[in-house]
């Protein structure tokens, strides 16, 4: 009984830690949701880490400073980002985040994604390292 309450207490912080990670990620997520939105190329400048490979479900592939730069391109902001599930997992000063969307663009089509995006925890806190899409039918 000792060894399982033991056992109990050891875990309660782990879990703990990971919920409170998790809901840093979404929130970093979510900043990068409404920097996407609002075509603020500051805010993406800070989320983008500088060896950023952002990978569209079309196959193209641009680095940080060819992301921000379509991102906030006038006339081609994102209208919509509606995030129908997201899976953050934590490994460390690592994030692999999985979701599940619908990203309306600029034109109002709306493309159905499957996104994994790679965070990692540096100096500047949370930055998007690699992000990779693909359509869903």
């Amino acid at each position: 009984m000792k060894t399982a309450f033991a056992l109990l207490l050891f875990l309660v912080p782990v879990f703990a830690a990971d919920s409170s990670g998790n809901k840093e990620i979404t929130s970093v997520v979510d900043s990068w949701k409404s920097a996407v939105l609002n075509g603020d190329a500051a805010a993406l400048d800070k989320l983008y880490h500088a060896d950023l490979t952002y990978t569209h479900s079309s196959g193209k592939t641009e680095t940080k400073a060819e992301a921000i730069a379509a991102s906030t391109k006038p006339g081609s902001l994102t209208k919509a980002v509606e995030i129908l599930e997201l899976s953050p997992r934590i490994y460390g000063k690592t994030a692999v985040v999985k979701m599940k969307g619908n990203l309306t663009s600029a034109d109002g089509t709306v493309n159905h994604l499957d996104i994994l995006m790679v965070w990692i925890k540096s100096a500047q806190g949370w930055q998007l390292v690699a992000r990779q899409s693909t359509k869903l039918q």
